[in-house]
């Protein structure tokens, strides 16, 4: 495969090549979703669902980055990861519902796609923002299934509700500088659940299929 010369970006110098290559695509969905849809702002409430999976352990360092108090939504055994990495608040999604506790947020990402958007706008506040990054792990039509009643939803409500498009961001390249200042700054680093040989790239696929991966799955050649 090759690839222009302007479509590529420089590695950042403390990463080894299997990290580096947990970066482009869910850390940069993550910046999109964080900094540019959510527009989250220092000492705002940021909730992230999904916050141990790839995108969703570099949404709390980039909201932690940023300033926000960022609460986790996410397995129990993943509560300590996701502390680490900046956390503030941990809810067990098998314990407890997110949109039944009466808190409310400024800044709602879903990544999970648990929780459909209705249900999503108890926990926001009055002027706050949902920003839809997937859907549930399955079906390959799941995600959009789940976007687009949402965005369905959007105009009938006071709340912002919108989609993180890392698919058709034209400012890629600005955006993989950008994280690489942040990782040369020691502000974010990949979360690598585990490595494959090539020779185990079906093992890779199932074992990330499997929706419990915390942080990134990586394949080295």
């Amino acid at each position: 495969m090759t690839v222009r010369e302007d479509q590529l970006a420089r590695k950042p110098a403390n990463l080894s090549y299997a990290e580096a290559a947990a970066v482009p695509m869910a850390a940069v969905t993550a910046l999109l979703a964080v900094r540019d849809a959510g527009k989250t702002e220092p000492g705002q409430r940021l909730l992230i669902n999904g916050a141990s999976g790839g995108v969703g352990t570099f949404a709390v360092q980039l909201g932690r980055a940023l300033g926000a108090r960022v609460t986790a939504v996410c397995g129990s055994r993943h509560a300590d990861l996701v502390r680490s990495l900046g956390a503030i608040e941990v809810i067990d999604y098998r314990a407890e519902d997110f949109t039944r506790t009466g808190q409310r947020y400024d800044v709602v990402l879903d990544i999970a796609g648990s929780r459909p958007a209705m249900a999503c706008r108890r926990a926001l506040a009055r002027n706050g923002t949902l920003v839809l990054v997937g859907g549930p792990a399955g079906r390959w039509l799941q995600p959009a299934g789940h976007m687009f009643p949402a965005l369905a939803l959007a105009p009938l409500v006071p709340q912002r509700i919108t989609l993180a498009d890392t698919l058709r961001c034209g400012q890629k390249i600005d955006c993989l500088a950008a994280l690489t200042k942040l990782i040369e700054d020691g502000q974010v680093t990949p979360v690598i659940d585990r490595c494959y040989g090539f020779e185990e790239l079906a093992a890779a696929v199932l074992y990330q299929a499997g929706g419990h991966a915390a942080g990134k799955v990586v394949v080295t050649v």
